[in-house]
């Protein structure tokens, strides 16, 4: 596997090594030992794995208390993938990051504790996995609005080669359309 790094300290993208020939392919997704020497010494205590439509946006979300890392893969489909950093120390504190994550590409995307993460379904749909670093605590969960204008993230919500496969809108959900928006006071960890 190779690591490849963002312009966000600790945020990686991870690219597996595909052996395939006429009959598949195989990669490996996970090697505990590889992952706590190149990326970072975590241990993931939960799964998750979701499926979405085309349109769908999911975020940003974190936990304010029993912060998640996550390791962010997907099978099916494409996404958009997104994560802002609210480590309170941080020289890039409120920075985001976004990189396409498909089942082409087979990319995964590390987001350490103390960062937001959303994604928004570029494909007819998507389903994503991801391995997290505690478990979820619906209690400290936060959502901050996605199209906030202080984080002024560039969601991909029309591409000019494909212009009937994105929406000028996201499908959000309740809570995500409730998101807050950024305030440096509130939103760090």
């Amino acid at each position: 596997m190779k690591v490849i790094d963002t312009p966000i300290a600790d945020l990686k993208i991870i690219e597996p090594k595909m052996f395939g020939d006429e009959r598949g392919f195989f990669f490996e997704t996970f090697r505990d030992s590889w992952f706590r020497e190149h990326v970072s010494d975590v241990e993931f205590v939960q799964e998750n794995h979701s499926r979405s439509k085309r349109g769908i946006l999911r975020g940003l979300h974190y936990q304010s208390n029993q912060t998640q890392g996550k390791l962010v893969r997907v099978t099916s489909g494409e996404v958009f993938d997104v994560a802002v950093d609210l480590r309170r120390d941080s020289p890039t504190y409120g920075l985001w990051f976004g990189t396409y994550l498909s089942e082409e590409n087979r990319r995964q995307l590390w987001i350490p504790p103390g960062f937001a993460h959303g994604f928004y379904v570029t494909s007819e749909s998507a389903d994503c996995l991801y391995k997290c670093t505690d478990y979820y605590a619906p209690e400290f969960e936060k959502t901050i609005i996605w199209n906030d204008a202080k984080l002024s993230i560039d969601w991909p919500l029309t591409r000019n080669k494909e212009p009937k496969a994105y929406s000028a809108q996201p499908i959000l959900s309740e809570k995500d359309s409730a998101g807050s928006v950024f305030n440096s006071r509130e939103h760090w960890l």
